[in-house]
């Protein structure tokens, strides 16, 4: 059986374990495409949820999206693994800093890992800002989190790590 691929704003009835790719959509190259190829080759039979859509200017809501993101977080939180990939930068955008709800979000799932047991994987791409803090951070409070510096390395421990639900 094939999982799912569930994009916003779908809310899906889903039973099997899910990936949550979590990490950089504005300013980052769509690597979203890339994990879910690889997790496709993988394992098939997981869910995977991504948050990257194209919308038109007047179909996005900004509640909506963080809503249905926040559902998936959890629901990879508690069956399944949440996947954070740091793409580095593509194209800079002036109004915002990037990966800005990356950090927040990775920030959250560090805790979620700490007090709940969530399962987390985090892959960090060469020339991601910030890198070294990141990773020392993870190693001092979370050494049983995979990081990684390679999608496909990344995407096998998510899939690895879901599968654990099955």
């Amino acid at each position: 059986m094939n999982g799912k691929l569930i994009l916003p704003l779908e809310y899906a009835e889903i039973t099997s374990p899910l990936v949550f790719l979590a990490g950089p959509i504005q300013g980052s190259r769509d690597w979203q495409k890339e994990a879910i190829n690889f997790i496709r080759k993988i394992a098939p039979e997981i869910n995977i949820a991504n948050p990257r859509r194209k919308y038109l200017p007047e179909e996005f809501v900004y509640e909506k999206q963080v809503d249905w993101e926040t559902y998936y977080l959890r629901r990879a939180g508690k069956n399944g693994c949440v996947m954070f990939w740091l793409a580095k930068e593509f194209k800079h955008e002036c109004d915002r800093a990037y990966a800005q709800t990356s950090r927040f979000e990775l920030g959250e799932w560090k805790v979620m890992h700490q007090h709940e047991g969530a399962k987390l994987v985090v892959g960090i791409e060469n020339g991601f800002n910030n890198a070294r803090y990141i990773k020392r951070r993870l190693c001092q409070d979370c050494p049983n989190v995979p990081v990684l510096s390679d999608l496909e390395k990344t995407c096998r421990k998510a899939t690895e790590l879901a599968r654990h639900n099955l």
